[in-house]
């Protein structure tokens, strides 16, 4: 099958395009999309892997699914296009960052900036239908998003993992913690990063601290 996708996710990807499971995901897409509201629109479903390339890939940020209100998704993982309000979540995200680096609040939530230094913003599902969170789980793009970290995994050094709650925790088990560097603390959502557990956690100074340490330049949060 040839998806338009980054040549080096393309490449390391391959063998995910010729399985049953993904011609199956791309047909129960291409139907949700011609017969209902969905998001993001249908040329930002790889948006993540594409302004991140494969070989450029330094940091991965796991979300679970893309936002599912008017304007909002935008392929990546807690980003939001410009002109958008910040979700509880992103704002907590600022809150962190702030308090970690003193990085003020930015002009708007798009994480594109990030994506383009070689930060990987991956939603374990990349597709999601209008007003109903969680409608495209379970229909095979949690495989796809499973290769995509085995991949990076085995066929790249010193990457830093950035895991933030259970479920992004658990999409990290494959993850070879001599070869990569693990973060974890609890999710960004108001209900669980005022449980204490993300507040304070400083991944994105560790992050940088890693990459500096592995003779790769820092990423400019």
């Amino acid at each position: 099958m040839d998806v338009k996708i980054e040549q080096g996710w393309k490449e390391a990807l391959a063998p995910e395009f010729e399985k049953p499971y993904f011609s199956i995901l791309t047909g129960f897409v291409r139907k949700e999309y011609s017969s209902a509201i969905c998001y993001p629109p249908g040329k930002l479903i790889f948006n993540a892997f594409d302004l991140c390339p494969f070989q450029e890939v330094k940091v991965v940020i796991i979300g679970q699914d893309p936002y599912h209100e008017p304007n909002q998704a935008e392929g990546l993982c807690f980003s939001v296009a410009p002109g958008v309000p910040y979700p509880p979540s992103l704002k907590n995200i600022f809150k962190e960052l702030h308090d970690d680096l003193g990085i003020a609040e930015p002009e708007n939530g798009s994480l594109r900036r990030w994506a383009s230094q070689g930060v990987f913003l991956l939603n374990a599902t990349l597709t999601v239908r209008e007003h109903a969170a969680g409608s495209h789980q379970g229909k095979g793009w949690e495989e796809f998003t499973d290769a995509a970290i085995k991949a990076l995994n085995d066929q790249r050094e010193h990457i830093v993992f950035i895991l933030w709650g259970s479920y992004a925790k658990q999409k990290g088990r494959y993850i070879d913690r001599k070869k990569h560097l693990v973060l974890e603390a609890n999710h960004p959502s108001p209900l669980s990063a005022n449980r204490g557990g993300f507040f304070g956690c400083k991944h994105f100074s560790k992050a940088n601290e890693y990459l500096k340490a592995n003779g790769k330049k820092e990423i400019a949060w």
